[in-house]
């Protein structure tokens, strides 16, 4: 869905922005070197977060291509680069060392991380010359009555899964972006993770499982079998593609992000939410134990109903992530969570707008919601490979524009390095259908009430006019709260806004979103940044 092979994503960069005095660059880089390198248990608090694309550049190279974001980076603003992965089938031909070796050698002289961006890791595992082994060697599933089908089975042989990670950091472009940059503080090799996997609603379709396990198992069991089997596997490609790379630093220094490797979103949405995750007694996703950053789906998908303004949208669905995130963080310190966002392209854009123009300031405003219920590590706006910086960029400025705010404003700053996100406990989750016992108790519903609210009890197509939530620092009787608030179909003047446990305060709240300051004891309510 996102990136096709190497040859999708090669060229060189051909919009070049005006150089800015190379201060600006170095203050830049050395930023965003030190919150890359942040742990998530800082002293300092939580590391401050990084725009980044999907997109590494188009076939022309029009499109986010490294050359364009590092322009960006000293231009001031907070960027993770990106560069398509090189499989091993790619070559040291004049365009491919153009598209890596200028970009890689100017952000080693400026010392930044940076991505590359895969299709699929294990999707080599479902093509030649592994679908034509024989069942016995072979990854994908076998089925009942030996047919083998292109989709990979948790129980299929894991050395298959070894040789396809050495296989993977075996090929000569690799071998030359180690000796390019051969010192890089962070490298990310980022997975699109879409490869056919088998379901665990139908692992009796499996030969293997069968053989081991028989029919008539319980779910809980099938899906701890499934998740397991995956960990297993993925972990031995991951292991190895580490293994296989040449140069020592980057082996020690990479780290490995998979597409939506993380909780599902649409958690208790409907009574089937579970035959679409992989909940087990261990955990609500094995992403976590698989990779070390997930980089789940802020979408507004075009292929469903949701909405930015309904209670079935991504902001209603993400309040989900904030138990799972703590989650992810006890069975993975170091898990590097990231959010992919997407405003659903030109069809999508013409639903939203039903109810009020769908603009780059509106989409914006929703990624910024998320952005501080969430506080990722980095923010990878989706654009199709294909897509050039012209058609892309309208919707990429607010990303970049909100994680900049970050840095710049020094009331913004220390609510997302240390603020807590106050849950809104008057009210229940919508979602209630099949709950798991042992998060039943968990905080899932941080929306502020307003005076805009429709009445209970919400649906899933429920219009929810104005979006806002609250961060707390300090203790009483001194506490700060920093409100977010945005209006999706329109803003709204004078909107009643409550504070859990303190007091409703008036205020505008644009399409475009903003942030307000309360202060403990001060009747005063202070309109902060934009």
């Amino acid at each position: 869905m996102k990136l096709s092979k190497l040859a999708a994503v090669l060229g060189a960069g051909l919009l070049l922005p005006p150089a800015l005095p190379a201060q600006t660059g170095i203050t830049t880089a050395k930023e965003i070197r030190a919150e890359a390198l942040r742990s998530n248990h800082s002293n300092a608090g939580r590391p401050l977060p990084l725009a980044a694309s999907w997109n590494a550049g188009g076939p022309s190279g029009a499109g986010f291509t490294p050359r364009y974001l590092l322009d960006q980076i000293e231009a001031g603003h907070h960027l993770l680069i990106s560069f398509g992965f090189p499989l091993p089938s790619g070559t040291l031909d004049p365009p491919t060392v153009e598209y890596y070796r200028p970009a890689l050698e100017r952000a080693a002289r400026l010392g930044l991380p940076f991505t590359l961006l895969d299709g699929n890791f294990a999707g080599v595992l479902t093509g030649d010359p592994y679908l034509k082994l024989p069942s016995g060697e072979n990854p994908n599933v076998i089925e009942v009555n030996g047919t083998i089908r292109k989709q990979l089975d948790p129980l299929g042989p894991v050395e298959r899964w070894r040789q396809a990670g050495a296989w993977l950091a075996s090929g000569v472009v690799l071998e030359k972006l180690q000796a390019w940059y051969p010192e890089p503080p962070l490298v990310i090799f980022q997975s699109n993770n879409e490869e056919s996997r088998l379901n665990w609603t139908e692992v009796e379709q499996s030969k293997r499982y069968l053989e081991k396990f028989g029919r008539g198992r319980s779910d809980d069991f099938k899906r701890a079998v499934v998740a397991q089997g995956w960990v297993e596997r993925y972990r031995a490609l991951l292991d190895a593609l580490r293994a296989g790379l040449k140069n020592p630093t980057w082996r020690k220094r990479v780290i490995y992000i998979g597409y939506d490797a993380f909780g599902p979103p649409h958690y208790a949405r409907w009574n089937g939410w579970q035959e679409y995750a992989l909940a087990t007694e261990k955990y609500i996703s094995a992403g976590p134990v698989i990779w070390d950053g997930g980089s789940p789906s802020f979408y507004l998908h075009n292929w469903n109903a949701s909405t930015d303004y309904n209670v079935w949208s991504p902001q209603g669905e993400a309040q989900n992530w904030v138990f799972m995130q703590k989650e992810a963080l006890r069975l993975n310190p170091r898990f590097w969570f990231e959010l992919s966002t997407w405003d659903g392209e030109e069809e999508k854009r013409q639903k939203l707008s039903e109810a009020g123009p769908f603009t780059p300031a509106r989409y914006g405003a929703m990624v910024e919601f998320g952005m501080w219920l969430l506080r990722p590590r980095s923010v990878r706006e989706f654009r199709g490979w294909t897509d050039t910086l012209e058609k892309g960029r309208i919707w990429f400025e607010p990303i970049m524009a909100a994680v900049d705010r970050v840095y710049s404003d020094e009331t913004l700053r220390p609510f997302w390095r240390h603020g807590e996100l106050v849950p809104n406990r008057a009210h229940r989750h919508p979602y209630q259908f099949d709950e798991i016992e042992r998060y039943a108790k968990e905080d899932r519903w941080f929306l502020l009430d307003t005076t805009a609210d429709p009445p209970r009890p919400y649906g899933l197509d429920t219009h929810l006019p104005v979006f806002a939530i609250a961060l707390v620092l300090g203790k009483a009787p001194r506490r700060e709260w920093l409100i977010y608030a945005h209006a999706p179909m329109g803003g709204r003047e004078n909107v009643g806004l409550t504070i859990p446990g303190y007091r409703q305060i008036a205020a505008d709240v644009p399409v475009e979103g903003r942030f307000y300051l309360v202060r403990e004891g001060n009747p005063k309510v202070e309109r902060v940044g934009r």
